[in-house]
């Protein structure tokens, strides 16, 4: 191969040395396209899937890229995001377009309804596609584990779409809370203003006509299928059991990250979960969930002892603190987060957002987390860099699947509240260990107002025949899919 001279200027060797510092492999076009890898100035082929609503955003700002493919199962939802690329070739079901542009695809920015996107993106990732993910990362707790280890085995770039492990505020809190500001943290409150879409409700009774731009069978995919309602999607889907995660999945992969990520934190060792009505279809309307962690290793000589971490939401918050400066709101951008440390006490918004100490200091502590311009590009410079040398994106799923481990944990307290009692949850094998073989509990499937002249109102309720509990948890920690539709196998 014939060398070539390259004269360089000393501005751009330093250049080219601090892109090799942050993670780049600078190497010759033609030699990172041999290895399978791309140069910083190629372009990554990416395919979207869930293109209606977040998906949109999300292609957005990802748009110095190829985007060669779009794929949803409502048409007419995403009809703006066909117009916005209409050279990208068009699908209903990520299946097809999987085995007809899998050469064609480097990489896939996955955003359906929460329970399809570990089917999506698990294939995706065993075909050793790059993934990015919209959080919650996944439906349940196993899911969750299949894809930090598929993302471990195939070496992929990978990114959940919390937006917030990007900003500003994720990275002051965990400096400040590692630099002792506030001490040892027993215990952190947080809150969210959410749900904004109908919960806590009977399921629809009414069956109406599948729109001609839906395909309803490839939107319920593995979920058990049922009548089409216009209630469940595109934005409502949040609400239902099967489609999504409520309150948590929504908003806890924002709020919560701050105090996984600053505490140190991986799996809880108890939990408990109480709602407002809990029904066998649709999330509660408001719920409250305690989750306790075990003492962990010291971070930079910060003590981590067992701490209790409770969530509030659908209007609930946690009390203000003594010493709260009067007319301040606790809700930044859509709910917020109090650390009770030995020292003092620390508060911010969601992401992270504007934190703030109680006692009014203002700590003078250096940066020492690396700062991100953009959450998607942080990604798309990931996939671009080789996996020997790959800088970690800021919510890759070496973190961000343990983290969504503690959102739809979450979802198991209170699904599983009927038992009435703390859960021991043994992290390492995905099990509650102190629940018995014979303990049993019921789901209430709708209520009834009745109504007879004469007689006050009242409301009847009808309830599911009582489960096995054991089971009914088994079932939630990795769920049943429906036939014809399966997970790649657990890595070992």
């Amino acid at each position: 191969m014939e060398k070539k001279k390259v004269k360089m200027s000393r501005k751009q060797f330093l250049g080219n040395a601090a892109l090799a510092t942050a993670g780049f492999t600078i190497l010759p076009s033609y030699v990172v396209s041999g290895l399978g890898y791309k140069a910083p100035s190629d372009k990554l082929n990416i395919a979207g899937i869930g293109v209606g609503g977040m998906g949109f955003g999300n292609l957005r700002l990802m748009a110095t890229e190829n985007i060669v493919a779009l794929c949803d199962t409502d048409w007419r939802h995403s009809q703006r995001t066909f117009d916005e690329y209409p050279n990208a070739k068009r699908y209903w079901d990520w299946r097809k377009m999987y085995d007809e542009m899998d050469s064609s695809i480097d990489a896939v920015m996955v955003a359906t309804s929460d329970h399809t996107h570990a089917i999506v993106g698990a294939h995706a990732i065993a075909l050793g596609k790059h993934a990015y993910i919209e959080k919650p990362l996944t439906h349940t707790v196993y899911e969750s584990r299949l894809l930090t280890k598929l993302s471990e085995k195939h070496r992929v770039a990978t990114q959940m779409g919390n937006q917030g492990a990007s900003g500003e505020g994720v990275s002051q809190v965990c400096e400040w809370i590692w630099n002792g500001e506030i001490g040892e943290v027993t215990k952190v409150e947080a809150f969210t203003d959410r749900p904004l879409w109908p919960q806590g409700i009977n399921p629809p009774s009414e069956v109406m006509p599948v729109p001609s731009t839906m395909n309803w069978d490839l939107f319920v995919g593995p979920a058990k299928m049922r009548p089409y309602n216009a209630i469940y999607t595109p934005w409502n889907f949040r609400g239902w059991w099967d489609f999504g995660t409520g309150a948590l999945g929504d908003m806890a992969c924002h709020i919560l990250h701050p105090p996984f990520k600053a505490l140190n934190l991986e799996y809880p060792i108890k939990v408990r979960g109480s709602s407002s009505q809990l029904y066998q279809d649709s999330c509660p309307a408001t719920e409250i969930v305690h989750l306790t962690y075990p003492r962990r290793a010291a971070v930079s000589n910060v003590n981590m002892p067992e701490v209790e971490v409770i969530w509030y939401d659908g209007g609930l918050k946690p009390k203000e603190p003594e010493g709260w400066p009067e007319g301040r709101n606790m809700n930044v951008g859509g709910g917020g987060v109090i650390f009770h440390g030995s020292k003092d006490t620390l508060i911010c918004g969601c992401y992270g957002r504007d934190p703030w100490l109680l006692s009014g200091r203002v700590p003078d502590v250096p940066k020492s987390l690396r700062r991100i311009d953009d959450h998607r590009q942080d990604w798309i410079r990931a996939c671009k860099e080789s996996p020997a040398n790959r800088l970690e994106t800021a919510s890759s799923f070496s973190e961000a699947g343990p983290f969504n481990e503690m959102v739809v944990m979450g979802v198991l307290a209170v699904r599983l509240q009927g038992l009435h009692k703390v859960l021991d949850w043994d992290g390492p094998n995905m099990r509650f260990t102190n629940i018995s073989d014979n303990d049993k509990v019921r789901m209430l499937i709708e209520e009834r107002s009745i109504h007879r002249e004469g007689d006050r109102p009242r409301t009847q309720k009808i309830w599911t025949d009582e489960l096995n509990a054991k089971e009914f948890a088994e079932s939630l920690v990795k769920t049943k899919y429906r036939e014809g539709w399966s997970l790649p196998s657990m890595p070992v």
